[in-house]
């Protein structure tokens, strides 16, 4: 029988392991507290125990259940809060109270509760891995698709209808001679992706509401984008705002390492948000993963993995998902401290040498796929992850690591917070590699002009940061008034554009529809600047037009009403201009 050898923290030393495999979940100890194994030595095996390892003493039994870590995956994910090895904490509170007993079980899907199943396919059907072969009605908004597991095929014996619970065989395929049983649930190893038949281009936006994001730094669905930034920049609304706003139809959001009470506050929160798509809880079409930073280290290491893997069972249904993981930092920091418990040599700030190759394939798990099975369908993982680097500096191995592997990169600044301009981006830092990708999207789907009235934005906003340098030196005033005229639209880009209140019922989404006409009208405003200063006229004049307070108050127009009052907006600019211009042709005259 196994038995313990050596306690280094959360990393134990068992003997006796022979036939043991790697990744394999054991019980150590009297409290059959749950591990993996992560290295093997002969008859040795080194373990990382997902849970507080003190009271451990050498000569205690190992279980080894040859089994890799894995999740369940079924109906009755959605609306569940689990912890990083999916432990349902909802139950663990019942069974021990505010703290999580060690060697608690439970299951991660209510074995009790009964579903009704409604099959799509019949008798005599033959059917493959990833066919749906019958649906379960998992939220008033989610429809949950029963898929034939991996691996199996052959002709339906027998299909059920009616309410069964999760362990209750619901469809027999006969397989030659052998008989295979479908339940409602299946289990996967969190380390292992989930097979899909094709990756597809990252051609489709993901629409975040976003301003700044949307039109600026767009990401595509299947894409992974990444918000490094300093403490307090706003990370954690940011990606509280793209779950309530993106049009992804499942959220799967992980606080890995993340201090209690600001968890406590998202664990709180989304139970009380109201879907504005559905007008029902959020929490109908989400999964919470919470793994606080005074939770067992190692179980944070896995919590990743458990997201990421419950994210793809939904994206194998044909649905859009979106994976916030806030913060990764932490996710990496759970790594160094397992690596040094390991004796491993550590590389760049006491990181492991395979920082790097870990944060890819996390990442790598995001795309947008042709599912396998029938009926055809497709479905995306967009994964979003903060990064919390210490002191905000994006030069150290995780930020650096993350932006080589993503695709976009929101940078968020401390400066930008504490002026009060939310969300805080930079946008003289970010970048997005999607647009050229998305822009012929843009522009069939929205207009023609998108990315041109994007680029001249961006033109002008660069222009503004060059021009700033001078104005520090030498005041506004000794500025050419076409470059003050600069200054001014760009003040305009920044607090009636870029800045959005993700507090207000109105402002805190925008359509791409009012990004476009929003961004058209300020644009139209600098242009007819321009022309009214090369007709002589004084910039002073300019800055009192009272379309001016329209335009800022653009934002806290409702979507219902904004093509109205868009095009009143435009025509009033051009009333004023042709006013002013009229009376400094009169003047000339």
């Amino acid at each position: 029988m196994a038995e313990l050898l050596k306690i280094v923290g959360p990393v134990v030393i068992g003997e006796k392991m022979a036939g043991a495999k790697m990744y394999d979940v054991v019980k150590v100890g009297k409290e059959k507290l749950i591990g993996e194994i992560i290295k093997l030595d002969g008859d040795k095996a080194t373990i990382q125990v997902y849970e507080d390892t003190s009271g451990l003493t050498p000569g205690e039994k190992i279980e080894n259940t040859n089994q890799a870590l894995s999740v369940e995956l079924g109906p009755g994910l959605l609306e569940s809060i689990y912890d990083g090895i999916q432990r349902p904490l909802k139950s663990i509170h019942e069974l021990t109270g505010d703290f999580i007993g060690r060697g608690v079980v439970a299951n991660a899907i209510d074995r009790n509760k009964k579903w009704e199943f409604v099959p799509v396919k019949k008798k005599g059907d033959k059917v493959s891995d990833g066919d749906i072969i019958g649906t379960v009605q998992e939220t008033e908004i989610i429809e949950h698709k029963i898929m034939v597991p991996h691996g199996m095929e052959g002709t339906i014996d027998e299909i059920k209808k009616g309410k069964f619970n999760v362990e209750e065989t619901v469809c027999v395929i006969k397989e030659g001679s052998k008989k295979n049983n479908v339940q409602l649930m299946q289990k996967w190893e969190v380390r292992r992706p989930r097979p899909n038949n094709e990756k597809l281009a990252p051609n489709t936006p993901l629409v975040t509401g976003q301003r700044i994001l949307d039109t600026f730094f767009p990401v595509s669905k299947g894409g992974a984008a990444a918000i490094p930034g300093p403490f307090g920049s706003g990370k954690t609304v940011t990606q509280q705002s793209l779950a309530k706003w993106s049009d992804s139809q499942i959220i799967v959001y992980i606080g890995c390492g993340e201090r209690g009470n600001e968890m406590t506050e998202v664990l709180k929160e989304f139970p009380e948000l109201i879907d504005p798509k559905t007008k029902k809880p959020m929490i109908q079409r989400t999964v919470l993963i919470a793994n606080t930073s005074n939770m067992p280290v190692a179980a944070r290491e896995a919590s990743v993995y458990t997201g990421i893997t419950i994210a793809e069972y939904y994206r194998d249904m044909g649905y859009d998902v979106s994976l916030m993981a806030d913060s990764t930092s932490r996710w990496a920091e759970a790594m160094r401290e397992i690596s040094g418990r390991l004796e491993e040599m550590p590389g760049e700030e006491g990181y492991p040498p395979y920082l790097a190759r870990r944060l890819a394939e996390f990442y790598e798990r995001a795309g947008r796929i042709i599912c396998k099975g029938s009926p055809e369908r497709y479905g995306a993982i967009s994964v979003i992850g903060a990064v919390s680097p210490p002191g905000g500096d994006i030069s150290e191995p995780v930020s650096q690591n993350t932006l080589r592997v993503t695709k976009v990169f929101w940078a968020l600044d401390a400066k930008l917070a504490q002026r009060r301009h939310f969300p805080a981006i930079n946008w003289l830092k970010s970048y997005s590699l999607y647009t050229n990708s998305l822009d012929a999207t843009y522009g069939n789907t929205v207009a023609a002009d998108w990315a041109e009235n994007r680029n001249k934005a961006m033109t002008l906003l660069q222009k503004e940061s060059e021009l700033q340098e001078i104005v520090q030196l030498v005041g506004p005033d000794a500025l050419p008034e076409k470059e003050q005229a600069i200054l001014d639209v760009t003040k305009m880009l920044r607090e009636d554009f870029l800045q959005q209140n993700a507090y207000s019922d109105v402002d805190a989404y925008a359509s791409l529809n009012k990004q476009y006409k929003m961004l058209k009208v300020i644009l139209k405003f600098y242009d007819k600047t321009v022309d009214a200063l090369d007709l002589g006229v004084q910039l002073k004049v300019v800055i009192g037009l009272k379309v001016r307070n329209n335009i800022a108050r653009m934002k806290e127009i409702a979507e219902k009403e904004f093509n109205k009052k868009s095009a009143e907006i435009m025509s009033e600019i051009d009333a004023e201009f042709s006013k002013i211009v009229k009376s400094q042709k009169e003047v000339v005259a």
